[in-house]
């Protein structure tokens, strides 16, 4: 190996770790002003090298009213109301990352604001 592949070996994970931090922020900068959201699409879906432990810990430190679960891998976090939960967010590890997805039900209350769940979901992504 010469010294470029080395240095190009050395770089990726911080290059890896650039991409989904901006990945990261422009989701959080997306709106629900406009018309209908599907609700069967998740409203964040990002890959993170940090781990699900570790950003389970980061929301459960910003966010009010968090439950967290467990499901094989999985961590599962219940956001909201015990009775009228707004957000669902699923941290799975793959290949050493986490990908995060953030589902919201149809009927869900808005708390937190959408705007302030993506802002803290890219904070902890990153």
């Amino acid at each position: 190996m010469n010294g470029t592949a080395d240095d190009l070996i050395m770089k990726r994970p911080l290059l890896l770790a650039t991409a989904v931090a901006f990945t990261a922020t422009l989701t959080a900068c997306g709106s629900s002003g406009g018309p209908a959201r599907d609700a069967s699409a998740p409203l964040v879906y990002v890959s993170s090298s940090r781990t699900p432990a570790s950003i389970a810990a980061c929301l459960e430190e910003r966010l009010p009213r968090v439950r967290t679960s467990h499901a094989g891998a999985a961590t599962e976090l219940a956001v909201g109301s015990d009775s009228h939960n707004s957000y669902f967010v699923t941290l799975t590890p793959l290949n050493g990352s986490t990908v995060i997805k953030v589902m919201r039900p149809a009927d869900a209350p808005d708390d937190p604001p959408e705007e302030e769940m993506r802002f803290d979901v890219a904070r902890c992504a990153t």
